[in-house]
């Protein structure tokens, strides 16, 4: 006999009831509280609330502790092809027959969905259902570099003087984004040069000694512990060098360009 549709959600919900047992089961007990809730799904809330929820969660909360769980990956994925396209939560549940409280554990990680479920989201999104692994299989690296270290290049300051350290390099991920930290010195052979102007953002801290440092038409006198985070477009660079020698952190973030 052929299956309506809303038993076809039902079991792809995971929601269908078995026939109760002879055997009484356990009562769970009733939560008094939202923790309690999350120990035991279905006393005091609704279940749909709970993916809801995660969408203001602090990032670092879940976020760090879970990027390599394959239901997150799979998640961010569904979102961003959806959000790519331009359509709501309610386009999608309605293309692939999901209900909304499935898509929406679905997209935020809380539930695993079955091969039938991905194939369905991955015809709905126009993309192949590998492309949902993306993120899941995606390399994450690590740089580490010892004290004094890091790799001495040359940059537009160096002829100023500057010595620039690199310490480390990301760019090669999906994001797009490029992060360059660098320890940058300056000491008694070193010139001022507030004209540096580059795509970005950019932080600096401070180390040691003293420095005036312009950003456009503004002056900061920074010491050690302080910081600037900037927009890099704007000319920006040492005004006065005012106790040497002069150390501080500067960590370059800009998008990296496409190849077309």
């Amino acid at each position: 006999m052929k299956k309506s549709p809303e038993t076809v959600a039902d079991i792809e919900q995971g929601t269908r009831k078995s026939p109760p047992s002879p055997r009484k089961e356990a009562s769970k007990p009733e939560a008094s509280s939202p923790i309690e809730a999350d120990l035991y799904p279905g006393t005091g809330t609704d279940d749909d609330s709970l993916p809801m929820a995660l969408d203001g969660q602090d990032p670092h909360a879940l976020s760090g502790a879970r990027d390599n769980v394959l239901e997150v990956a799979i998640g961010r994925e569904v979102r961003a092809f959806r959000k790519k396209l331009g359509i709501t939560v309610s386009d999608l549940a309605r293309a692939t027959g999901l209900s909304l409280g499935m898509l929406s554990k679905i997209e935020n990680g809380v539930t695993s969905a079955s091969l039938t479920t991905l194939q369905r989201l991955s015809r709905a999104l126009g993309v192949p259902v590998t492309a949902l692994f993306r993120r899941f299989e995606e390399k994450r690296d690590a740089v580490f570099v010892r004290a004094g270290q890091g790799l001495v290049i040359e940059r537009r300051g160096t002829r100023a003087g500057h010595q620039y350290q690199l310490l480390g390099f990301s760019g090669g991920n999906a994001t797009g984004l490029v992060v360059e930290p660098y320890m940058i010195t300056l000491t008694e052979k070193s010139d001022v040069f507030p004209l540096f102007q580059h795509s970005g953002l950019e932080f600096l801290y401070m180390l040691e000694g003293e420095v005036v440092y312009r950003h456009g038409d503004k002056l900061y006198s920074m010491l050690p512990g302080d910081s600037l985070f900037f927009d890099a477009d704007a000319p920006h660079g040492p005004e006065e060098l005012i106790k040497l020698p002069i150390r501080f952190l500067s960590i370059i973030s800009y998008a990296r360009e496409r190849d077309e």
